[in-house]
């Protein structure tokens, strides 16, 4: 089996309870790798990007754009890209915030764009938008994306109050990413 690395941030633990979800779906193949409160990766994190075949980027949507952690672990990786340690390598990635929209595009194309000028070839959602009058939130893709992975969490909601589709999108997402490794 392939083997997926899904690197994130997590601020309030909704954006790694994603994570989780992704993994699950991916199965045995697939390893968590965090990126700490600092923007730092555990000993090892950096064996484990490496070694890996797909690795998937999560980060939550802060103003726009990646957190300042996520953007201190991409700007780390220019090591890899120096030595192009990542080419043709699978990709994907995933962000969630509180706001339906919050402009979680942005983070998408970043997310996107880090993994082009590694040289990485992109897996999309491939996951068809819930956009009839009957879909609900516990609907799978109910944000409607495309590029990647888009969770909504309410900023006063604990993890255990995540919306249902969003957990089932990335079990799907993770599923679809183990068959494209």
């Amino acid at each position: 089996m392939s083997t997926i690395a899904i690197v994130y941030h997590s601020g309030y633990g909704h954006t790694q309870k994603i994570a989780e979800a992704l993994a699950e779906g991916a199965g045995a193949g697939a390893t968590l790798v965090a990126i700490d409160a600092e923007g730092n990766l555990a000993e090892g994190g950096w064996d484990t990007l490496n070694a890996a075949k797909t690795i998937v980027f999560g980060s939550p949507t802060y103003m726009g754009m990646v957190s300042w952690q996520f953007k201190k672990f991409a700007d780390a990786s220019s090591k890899a890209w120096f030595t192009r340690a990542w080419q043709d390598k699978k990709a994907a990635g995933f962000t969630n915030s509180a706001s339906l929209n919050g402009d979680k595009a942005s983070t998408l194309a970043y997310l996107q764009t880090l993994a082009n000028q590694h040289g990485m070839l992109w897996i999309s959602l491939g996951q068809a938008p819930a956009n009839s009058k009957a879909a609900t939130r516990a609907d799978i893709n109910n944000l409607g994306g495309s590029g990647g992975l888009l969770a909504s969490t309410p900023s006063d909601a604990s993890t255990a109050e995540m919306v249902s589709g969003d957990i089932a999108s990335a079990k799907a997402f993770g599923a679809r990413i183990a068959k494209l490794s």
